[in-house]
């Protein structure tokens, strides 16, 4: 390439040349027009350097004609292998054309065999076809013995009741009665010979099924241990199995709940006694019987032996009627939709109250034995509050028994006779305890205390409080519960306590009485449901006080002889009263000199024991506060009375002072005694009045 460019440069110095041909200027300036950034130039430059030939005029001349000679060899390479590939392809067409021979012979010896074969082929697919056929009927004829044909050795396993009911049990019936079910699909075809013979034989083998099932399940409650009555997961299985025959199901029920009966009835008179039919004593618990001379803890032995009873029976079921109680609730539908001729109650199952029907029902025997023995220790004894304390215990277990087995029940049932048994024993009681006290009724009672019969009373009115205080009654109920009990053994005493205080003259009478309902309500006022008693009793002992606290007042106002100036006074009680009407007091026979003297000295003599002689006339009420309060509320009258004698006193004095001062003006003349005042004549004040009384 560097000596090309030489070239070049010798050219373009050759051009500089004045004597330069027109022909050869115009040759450098085609060369040197032509773009070097030409890529075939650029190739051609590259293909002449790697010639590696030397830049001199004899290969500038010789250049032409070797470059053409290179092509011509070149071409010539190319068509010499070009006859190399003309003659294979000779060769691959010689073979082929034999290929194309050998295939169609082969194509005529494949056509005439054929023909020869076509025959059999046909016959060859016909049995394919028919063994395709057999194959399916033979996977369909298997499926449908697998699926509907029961074995022999499966309908013995349903029917034998020596075959024992387990698992494969239960697994045989629940493919028959999946048989039973899809034979639905077999009668939706014209020919249903097939369904019915099948559905006639699984209903057969159903049948025949439950009734195993039916009586296994009552040789299993014959062997069942009856003192854990725990249900095993067999018969819980059993159970809910059977119950798709309501009727079965019911029957088992009953007669489970019969056996129950029976066995509870006689665990409970081996409870009473200590022994039972089938073993001796046991010397390891004492007999209910043992307490029989203790009513109160008799029955309640009683009752608490049968909670427990009735508690453990109540576990042993809850898993079959609470746990199970879907599955049974479905069975007796289904039960219900395949015998829709059974009498069976369309309501639906509910788990809790089968399971509270069921247990009440294994409980009737002993409600029975409770009721007779119950009611026997009733009427045996006379004492009332014993009475009420037993009606108070059968109230707390009704309430109990209500909660766990229902209203409804039998032994509910049972203690709400019971209780109202009870009760009535003890109204009788009371109205005999009523009865015995009339005949003390007409009589004085020796003091003024609380008579011995309404003590008695009382206590027993405490005990029955404390009973009914610890009982569960409703706090919406307990005040309204308990007032008959008021009727019965308050309310008589107390109109006999009346009875008895008409035969003592007042105000004796009203200590009496004050003295009675004071320790009727010292009785009551603990307790918060008899506060409407405790009201009618305030309202009563107030009008007893207040007929007190007169007596009282009166006993001062006589003793202290200051009735005889308030009668005459009662005129001028008005503080309005004019003064010439005042002038009139001194000629009235209470207020002469001498009677007022009288008076006045009557008070002195009544004043320093007035007190220990009212206090005297109290010493027979029942409360030393309530006296001392009555005492001083009539000494506060008398002292009120007493400033009212007072000031109606100094009244008349201040009149005559001023009618006496009229005199004067007029001239006129008065003797000394005329104008002595009737405070100095009565000269106690009210001050010192309440000083003595306080």
């Amino acid at each position: 390439m560097s000596d090309v460019l030489d070239g070049y440069d010798d050219r373009l110095a050759l051009s500089s040349l004045p004597q330069r041909s027109n022909a050869l200027s115009n040759k450098i300036s085609s060369v040197l027009s032509a773009s070097y950034a030409d890529l075939e130039i650029r190739e051609v430059l590259r293909t002449l350097d790697a010639k590696d030939i030397q830049n001199n005029a004899e290969t500038r001349r010789r250049l032409q004609l070797d470059v053409q000679k290179d092509v011509l060899e070149c071409n010539g390479g190319i068509v010499k292998e070009f006859g190399h590939v003309a003659e294979q392809l000779k060769r691959i067409g010689s073979t082929i054309a034999s290929l194309n021979k050998c295939c169609e012979e082969m194509r005529q010896h494949v056509v005439a065999a054929r023909q020869e074969n076509a025959p059999v082929l046909e016959e060859a697919s016909a049995l394919l076809v028919q063994k395709r056929d057999l194959e399916t009927k033979m996977q369909l004829l298997d499926a449908f013995n697998k699926h509907f044909i029961v074995s022999e050795d499966e309908l013995i396993v349903l029917a034998d009741v020596s075959e024992a009911v387990d698992d494969k049990f239960f697994a045989i019936l629940k493919r028959v009665k999946q048989i039973h079910t899809d034979c639905q699909v077999l009668l939706g075809n014209e020919n249903q010979r097939l369904g019915l013979e099948l559905m006639e034989q699984s209903s057969r083998s159903l049948n025949n099924a439950y009734q195993k099932l039916y009586r296994w399940i009552q040789r299993e409650f014959k062997t069942l241990n009856l003192e854990t009555p725990r249900i095993s997961s067999i018969i819980r299985r059993g159970l809910r199995v059977l119950a798709e025959r309501p009727t079965l199901f019911q029957s088992s029920l009953d007669y489970f709940a019969e056996a129950r009966e029976h066995v509870l009835a006689d665990a409970f008179y081996s409870a009473l006694t200590g022994s039972s039919t089938d073993r001796g004593q046991n010397p390891m618990t004492k007999p209910i019987e043992f307490y029989a001379h203790d009513p109160l803890r008799y029955v309640g032995d009683m009752l608490a032996w049968t909670h427990s009873t009735t508690v453990s029976e109540r576990e042993a079921l809850e898993s079959l009627f609470i746990s199970d109680g879907d599955e049974i609730a479905k069975g007796i539908q289904a039960g219900r939709d395949s015998e829709p001729w059974s009498s069976i109650d369309d309501e639906a199952f509910d788990g809790r109250k089968a399971l509270g029907e069921l247990v009440n029902r294994n409980l009737a025997g002993v409600a029975r034995a409770i009721r007779q023995r119950v009611e026997q220790a009733i009427h045996n004894h006379e004492d009332p509050v014993l009475t009420y304390k037993i009606a108070n215990l059968i109230n707390f277990y009704r309430l109990t028994f209500t909660k766990l087995l229902g209203a409804d029940s039998s032994i509910q049932g049972t203690l709400s006779t019971l209780e109202e048994s009870a009760l009535r024993q003890f109204r009788t009681i009371m109205k005999d305890q009523v009865a015995s006290i009339q005949v003390d009724l007409n009589g004085t009672p020796p003091t003024l205390h609380t008579p011995e019969f309404f003590n008695d009373a009382l206590n027993q009115l405490a005990a029955l409080l404390k009973s009914y205080q610890s009982a569960l009654t409703p706090a919406p109920s307990r005040v309204a519960d308990f007032q008959p009990i008021l009727d019965a053994a308050l309310t008589p005493f107390l109109l006999a306590c009346k009875t008895l205080a008409q035969n003592i003259e007042p105000p004796a009478r009203d200590i009496f009485l004050t003295n009675c309902l004071i320790a009727t309500k010292t009785t009551l006022s603990p307790y918060d449901f008899v506060t409407a008693q405790l009201s009618s009793l305030d309202s009563t002992l107030e009008s007893h006080l207040g007929a007190l606290a007169s007596h009282q007042h009166a006993f001062f106002r006589h003793s202290s002889g200051l009735h005889l100036l308030l009668i005459a006074l009662a005129p001028f009680a008005d503080p309005q009263t004019p003064s010439s009407s005042l002038l009139s007091v001194p000629s009235l026979p209470a207020f002469k000199p001498e009677s007022l003297s009288a008076t006045s000295q009557t008070l002195d003599a009544f004043l320093p024991s007035a007190l220990m002689d009212a206090t005297e006339f109290m010493k027979e009420l029942g409360s030393a506060k309530l006296a001392a309060e009555i005492t001083a509320e009539a000494a506060e009258r008398f002292c009120a009375d007493f400033e009212f004698v007072e000031e109606r006193l100094s009244a008349v004095d201040r009149a005559r002072e001023e009618e006496a001062k009229k005199e004067e003006g007029c001239g006129g003349e008065r003797e000394e005694e005329d104008v002595l005042p009737l405070r100095a004549i009565f000269p106690r004040t009210s001050g010192e009045i309440r000083v003595l009384l306080s």
